[in-house]
């Protein structure tokens, strides 16, 4: 459909994956070498400036592979979500997803219990096979990360700082993906439009009693009752910053983005006295 096809270019142009003619840029060019959606790319890219590109590569290989996560058969949902949450992590879906992935590792590791990854993976209604593909697709992607000479950082989670420069490079990749809760009880309101979601169940912050204000998704699913699915919290602030200011002022009004017009004109006048520093 046109209007798909223009929505598409208009989304790799936000990117900046597109030149001034339409054609791929640099950027886009280095984008197109992983076989990746386009926003997720630039993720990957941007966590070579940000300095965490390992744990960028698992997010980006289990986001790709299918949810990890199995249906519990009825009867045992409440055990599930509670072997769920000892991988749950404060930051989001995206860190609970690198634990899980390392977790899954370690149990494969294990040379004295031959087969011991797929037990684990029934004790914690986890799939081995979704597990497994995400471990093919990582493996993948190092490889075209060395094949195009792109750095590698060292493994650094759980750090302050990597959890910072984690969501700055999925910001710089997923900031056409930000919803903001609009009553305190889980309805999240797009800025890109004015459809309202819901957390998925597999989504670790469901049934908790913090709700975080202000998400970076990695999907939004209308089949599965409108929700959004793998989602991190993040600061309005850190938002502004990584934002290009093009796609900020094509956003529909709506009050979050009236909320967010308020972060940037604080913060004008710092920008500004910085420059005038410089």
């Amino acid at each position: 459909a046109p209007e798909s096809l223009m929505q598409a270019l208009e989304d790799l142009d936000y990117l900046a994956a597109l030149d001034n003619d339409g054609n791929l840029s640099e950027f886009g060019i280095i984008m197109s070498e992983f076989p990746l959606d386009p926003q997720l790319s630039k993720s990957l890219l941007a966590s070579c400036e940000f300095e965490c590109v390992d744990e960028m590569l698992t997010i980006a290989a289990m986001v790709t592979a299918p949810s990890c996560f199995l249906h519990a058969p009825p009867g045992t949902e409440e055990i599930a979500r509670s072997r769920w949450c000892r991988f749950s992590h404060p930051a989001g879906d995206h860190c609970t997803l690198i634990k899980i992935f390392n977790a899954f590792k370690a149990a494969t590791a294990n040379p004295t219990h031959p087969g011991n990854s797929e037990k684990w993976c029934r004790d914690y209604f986890l799939s081995c096979s979704a597990l497994s593909m995400a471990e093919m697709i990582r493996a993948e992607l190092v490889e075209i990360m060395k094949r195009i000479e792109l750095p590698i950082s060292e493994p650094d989670f759980g750090s302050e700082a990597n959890l910072l420069n984690i969501k700055k490079a999925l910001l710089s990749g997923y900031f056409m993906h930000i919803a903001r809760d609009v009553d305190g009880s889980g309805n999240y309101s797009m800025l890109t439009h004015k459809q309202v979601a819901q957390l998925h169940p597999f989504s670790s912050y469901y049934n908790t009693r913090r709700i975080p204000e202000w998400v970076l998704f990695h999907q939004f699913s209308i089949s599965e009752g409108n929700s959004i699915r793998v989602v991190s919290e993040i600061s309005p602030h850190l938002f502004v910053e990584l934002v290009p200011q093009y796609y900020f002022s094509n956003l529909p009004p709506s009050e979050s983005k009236d909320i967010l017009q308020e972060v940037i004109n604080h913060l004008a006048p710092v920008s500004a006295t910085k420059e005038e520093q410089k």
